[in-house]
């Protein structure tokens, strides 16, 4: 893929990252799956190397990047067949919130850590009866004397039982208008009241969901990260790395599939010549490239207006490239997986789990037809339906 419009450091990033990739590779991934473990071995190596933390401050031991770098760490592990999704979680949002937004405190006690692997972080939002619409949030949490009280429910949380702690978005009472307004708490794994249950998915991942249950946890007043008045800012200021990283997600996904489906168009031999001279292949796999490379290009876009600290207008880029690149990466693997015809669907191939894990870019953090909500109305000015 062409990479001429990044930095040299960049590229030089890009290309050690696709080495490390290359060593794990999708074989790798499969067998954690199988064995029912987690990427342990990948992800302490990401974290020696400075890759996981490559967009943390220096000071608190990160690379002193960006969404930038971590995007690109992330786009090329997944190309390897190899993804890491707690990268979207820990670092990303996690760790962007806290550096953001933390006491000098939680900056010092999380930070380093998830730097360079030795603590990870989950991310709570969503909400049975909540969905992607975030005003409905009823995770509560009320003052008791200094402590705060967290009590709600949780679901689709990512990695929760290999998380040291999760940041919980709960809504506090404003105590000036009575009006409910969203927070963010660090909540240990281990707090009393925080319990969980794994969720069982078609998904084949090594990274597991689970259903949150808050029974009146309590917590240290030190647990609210940031400002009580300053919730949606911060809740926002990590969702759109979230976004930028979903897309990093789908995008190295579909090159990786993209890039099988290539392979065996060009060797497979059914005629006289290899199948991708035909353009009935070769035209629907040119397609997928293009729409990737496209999809890159928005998240590129997205990446340097939050690093630049754009977040208005890294709103409507990120949400953009997610759902660019969730379409691109469904259509890449889709027509892998029909390139291959049969083959496609074994598991010699490894093509044929990425039907459904595909599909995860489309729907998570948010749906595409939210996106589209999200553009009509900000974008385009069109009034709400809702």
């Amino acid at each position: 893929m062409s990479t001429a419009l990044e930095t040299e450091e960049h590229q030089a990033l890009r290309a050690a990252v696709a080495a490390l990739g290359k060593r794990y590779g999708r074989d790798y991934m499969t067998t954690v799956i199988r064995e029912g473990r987690h990427t342990d071995e990948l992800w302490a190596e990401a974290a020696k190397l400075g890759y996981l933390g490559v967009n943390l401050p220096e000071e608190y031991g990160g690379g002193g990047g960006g969404m930038a770098e971590l995007s690109i760490v992330l786009e090329e592990l997944g190309a390897a067949g190899s993804p890491l999704l707690m990268m979207i979680v820990s670092p990303a949002i996690c760790g962007t919130v806290i550096a953001r937004f933390g006491t000098e405190e939680q900056k010092r006690t999380w930070l380093p850590g998830l730097a360079d692997g030795s603590l990870t972080m989950a991310f709570g939002i969503t909400e049975p009866d909540a969905g992607s619409n975030s005003h409905r949030i009823t995770t509560t949490a009320r003052r008791d004397g200094d402590d705060w009280v967290l009590t709600g429910r949780k679901v689709y949380v990512s990695g929760v039982d290999i998380a040291d702690a999760t940041l919980i978005v709960g809504r506090t009472e404003d105590a000036r208008s009575g009006k409910l307004k969203p927070c963010l708490f660090i909540v240990p794994r281990d707090a009393p009241g925080f319990g969980r249950n794994q969720i069982d998915m078609e998904l084949h991942a090594p990274e597991k969901q689970f259903e949150l249950v808050l029974d009146a946890v309590r917590l240290p007043a030190d647990a609210l990260v940031g400002d009580e008045d300053a919730g949606l800012l911060q809740l926002f200021a990590g969702l759109n790395p979230e976004r930028i990283m979903t897309a990093a997600f789908g995008i190295g996904m579909g090159r990786f599939a993209l890039s099988k489906a290539v392979e065996y168009a060009r060797t497979r031999q059914v005629w006289k010549a290899p199948i991708g001279a035909h353009q009935a292949i070769a035209h629907p796999l040119a397609t997928a490239h293009i729409d990737l490379e496209l999809s890159r290009l928005m998240m590129q876009k997205a990446a340097r207006l939050y690093d630049e600290g754009d977040d208005i207008g890294a709103g409507e880029a990120a949400n953009m490239a997610k759902y660019a690149a969730g379409e691109a990466c469904v259509k890449a693997v889709d027509q892998a997986v029909h390139t291959l015809g049969g083959n496609g669907l074994t598991r010699e191939y490894g093509l044929a789990s990425l039907i459904t894990a595909s599909r995860v870019a489309r729907i998570a953090p948010v749906s595409r037809e939210m996106i589209l909500n999200y553009v009509s109305h900000q974008s385009l000015g069109l009034p709400k339906s809702y």
